[in-house]
């Protein structure tokens, strides 16, 4: 594919990626998605806002064949999904200077190997002049790593936002055609990354209310025509409460956990709540990780296996760890044979989550009476309490 014009001067170049199903060997990719990098040529200067993925890289080289100059390559993102492509366009552009953040300038030279003499730092605030085009650079740090920025393009109002604000999508829409895919495409997006550095990216937000914004061009997925939806969208995952919604993700092996969770899930839809399970031995981790962008409560359902958690469900724990969602309410239900250390060795593995831990079920064998007692005890509880923080 050709490169394609977004305005006058300004093109989208990069790759889209319609078999890649699987991002840093964890993140599932279900749609595909897009290496996003943009030409701006001003009446002086031309730039390249970020590269491609090495394995594309030939395609962008291709688009850039009828490019007679390219004077800066602006790395917003050490990552090689972004600027792995870098040194092949120092290949064809050798005078182009590679600008960056301080911080990021050490990472390309380690991680890509980017000479020094190529590499142009620049402050937070700091303008570009292209001629009849100013890019402005602005530091949004943990915006998925500490080095990362995004650029402003004043005259045409264009953010070039990395991956704040992106989506996995391969399509060969250029601007967002269908809103609904991709929101969810993009809170899958924040969900697997940008989750964990919430309290970062709300000072990002907050930055960046400043600039009159009338276009969005993010590193992955289609541009925003009419950014708004987006930016209230981020402001929601990011400094909204908690909604009435239980998370349980579970794995049952003989019947026994399976049967408790579906009794518990019952009692809370008859109480008002909203629940979603998560069969772990089939659940595909994205969609698990956007339901703890808005879930109150998590419930862990395991068997005991070897005196433990299934592995499924420590792993399932240790993402929601890693993830750090604004849940208030956690608790394990379960079963096991003859005992291990189940609650212990999960409990153990939450330290990030600061949550409210309510009392475990678990039952020896198939649950009995008092152990389906149990469950609707701990199912009140977990009403009353979204019911008193008043969870929508």
């Amino acid at each position: 594919m050709q490169k394609r014009q977004i305005k006058k001067g300004i093109y989208w170049l990069g790759a889209i990626d319609w078999e890649r199903r699987l991002f840093d060997s964890l993140i599932p990719l279900p749609d595909g998605t897009t290496y996003n990098a943009y030409l701006v040529e001003g009446s002086e200067k031309t730039a390249l806002m970020d590269t491609a993925d090495p394995p594309m890289s030939g395609v962008l080289i291709a688009q850039l064949a009828d490019v007679a100059r390219v004077d800066y390559i602006v790395s917003h993102h050490a990552e090689q999904d972004h600027s792995g492509s870098i040194a092949m366009v120092l290949k064809r552009f050798p005078d182009a200077k590679v600008v960056v953040t301080e911080k990021a300038k050490g990472m390309l030279m380690d991680l890509l190997k980017i000479p020094e003499e190529a590499i142009v730092t620049v402050e937070d605030g700091e303008t570009l002049s292209l001629g009849d085009k100013t890019l402005q650079f602005v530091q949004t740090p943990w915006v998925h790593w500490p080095e990362t920025m995004v650029t402003y393009l004043k005259e045409d109002k264009i953010l070039f936002s990395c991956d704040f604000f992106g989506s996995h999508i391969a399509t060969t829409d250029l601007f967002v055609t269908d809103q609904g895919r991709v929101y969810e495409a993009a809170k899958r997006y924040f969900a697997e990354i940008m989750m964990p550095f919430r309290s970062a990216i709300e000072k990002d937000l907050k930055k960046l209310e400043v600039y009159d914004i009338q276009m969005i061009a993010p590193s992955h997925g289609q541009i925003y025509d009419q950014p708004g939806w987006i930016l209230e969208a981020y402001r929601g995952w990011v400094t909204g409460a908690p909604r009435n919604l239980v998370v349980i993700p579970y794995v049952s092996m003989h019947g026994s956990t399976r049967e408790m969770v579906t009794h518990l899930a019952a009692v809370l839809i008859e109480k008002g709540v909203r629940v979603e399970l998560f069969p772990l031995p089939v659940t595909d981790i994205g969609k698990l990780a956007m339901a703890l962008v808005d879930a109150a409560t998590i419930v862990v359902g395991t068997p005991t296996v070897l005196a433990g958690p299934h592995p499924l469900a420590a792993y399932a724990t240790f993402l929601a760890n890693a993830l750090r969602p604004r849940v208030k309410l956690l608790s394990i239900i379960g079963s096991y044979g003859w005992g291990g250390k189940t609650v212990e060795t999960l409990a153990g593995m939450i330290p990030n989550l600061k949550a409210e831990v309510l009392g475990p079920v678990l039952c020896k064998g198939i649950p009995s009476e008092t152990d389906f007692e149990a469950l609707d005890r701990l199912a009140g509880t977990i009403a009353e309490k979204h019911k008193g923080n008043n969870f929508k």
